[in-house]
């Protein structure tokens, strides 16, 4: 009278204790999901804008390195390494993936030539002032 049965027992138990509990898995799959929202998502978008950073490096930006020095690029050696000047006449060569920010860029070389064929076919106009204007 005092003894009631145990729960494993019953039908509904035992048929549940056989197969698969999807509702056992699910907070597993949603911590995966928040953990992949909230923390791989963003990494890998600052990965790809570091990359396209490394691959638009050209000679005299300024940049910063891993280690905190500013410096000068002088010259692009080749895929993984590039020389910067970081005062007058010392030169290192870094590893690209060391330079984590580019402080100021130059302008493209295609731009400058540009600038420079046509600031050569415009003619200079003089400033009109209000002297010239009046008489």
């Amino acid at each position: 009278m005092f003894i009631s049965k145990a729960f494993a027992d019953t039908p509904a138990a035992a048929g549940a204790a056989g197969g698969f509990d999807f509702i056992g898995f699910l907070p597993l799959v949603l911590i995966f999901v928040v953990f992949y929202f909230l923390i791989l998502r963003p990494q890998q978008t600052k990965l790809k804008q570091h990359q396209l950073l490394l691959s638009n490096l050209r000679k005299g930006d300024r940049v910063l390195t891993g280690g905190g020095i500013i410096g000068t690029i002088s010259k692009l050696t080749n895929d993984k390494e590039v020389q910067v000047e970081i005062a007058d006449g010392v030169k290192v060569r870094l590893v690209r993936s060391m330079i984590t920010e580019v402080l100021a860029k130059t302008d493209p070389i295609a731009n400058k030539d540009q600038d420079k064929a046509q600031s050569k076919t415009s003619k200079k106009e003089p400033v009109k002032t209000e002297e010239d204007e009046s008489a």
